[in-house]
């Protein structure tokens, strides 16, 4: 992804700072994603306007990509 692009899961923060913090993906980059799993990173991307995740500063200053509690609530 080119600096001047937006990611269709992360915006305007980098795939590479972001750690997803969910599944069994946990703990890899959402930038890892795209490789490892493309059509996880496909579903997220079609997601990402329906509220079902958020991404987070965590305590250590990373980026958290998480589940949001509230959208699996309404389901």
């Amino acid at each position: 992804m080119s600096q001047n692009q937006m990611s269709p899961i992360t915006g305007i923060i980098d795939e590479s700072q972001v750690i997803i913090d969910f599944g069994k993906h946990e703990g890899i980059t959402v930038q890892e994603l795209q490789v490892v799993d493309p059509a996880f990173y496909s579903t997220l991307a079609g997601d990402k306007g329906e509220g079902v995740f958020a991404i987070r500063r965590h305590r250590d200053k990373t980026f958290r990509l998480y589940l949001n509690p509230l959208a699996q609530m309404d389901q």
